[in-house]
């Protein structure tokens, strides 16, 4: 099965209030793999960054100025992402603006069932824990000392890790015990076993009789000591 990861960073918080896409970033998963394929582009927000936003990914305005429009790599993304389930973190939030770039430039929007949202899948697996990409991280000991900024495809790298360990680890198809949250692969799409009729073995009167013979040869058998 095929999924994509992905990550996006933005002007700001809310698109329906002018905020815009200027980041994503993309990972390919076959059967919770990474392929090593991904999808990355910024894009040019025609509008000036917030400073609170630059501060959280450090996309300057300067930085942005000569990156292609929304529109111009469309089709490549679109491409990219096929028809796959969609996973991402707090996904309403990142679904929200990719749907918003898609209908500004008069695109069909990405359908919600195709969302999977790993904050709600850890609020299941861990409630009451912390759900930042962070504090998932440190819970499954996945490495992000080199994660200093956001970066849209560095945070779909974790998240793909992340989304693993969610799912049920590397070790996916061999759990025994169902879970809410993973789905066993492997273990779904098994055939079915087959029960064999049990196997019947007799011992001829002459095996017999040789192995009585070779028995009593033996000298001060330890089996003797426990009559």
């Amino acid at each position: 099965m095929r999924e994509i990861v992905f990550d996006t960073e933005t002007t700001g918080l809310s698109f329906s209030n002018g905020d815009r896409l200027v980041e994503i970033g993309c990972v390919e998963l076959v059967n919770r793999v990474e392929t090593g394929i991904t999808f990355h582009a910024y894009f040019h927000p025609e509008r000036p960054m917030a400073p609170e936003a630059q501060a959280i990914h450090g996309l300057s305005d300067a930085f942005l100025a000569d990156k292609p429009l929304f529109g111009h790599v469309c089709d490549d993304l679109l491409d990219f992402l096929g028809d796959s389930p969609l996973v991402a973190h707090n996904a309403s939030f990142d679904f929200g603006f990719l749907n918003g770039e898609l209908k500004r430039i008069g695109r069909k929007i990405l359908s919600l069932d195709r969302m999977i949202d790993t904050v709600a899948m850890a609020r299941t697996r861990h409630p009451g824990a912390k759900h930042s990409l962070d504090a998932l991280c440190t819970r499954f000991g996945i490495d992000r000392s080199h994660r200093v900024l956001h970066g849209a495809l560095l945070d779909a790298q974790l998240l793909a890790q992340v989304y693993v360990e969610l799912t049920g680890g590397r070790q996916i198809g061999l759990t025994l015990v169902a879970d809410p949250v993973a789905e066993p692969v492997l273990m779904s799409s098994a055939p079915p076993s087959v029960s064999r009729p049990p196997r019947v073995f007799t011992v001829s009167d002459s095996d017999a009789d040789r192995h009585r013979l070779f028995m009593e040869g033996v000298n001060n058998p330890l089996w003797g000591s426990l009559q």
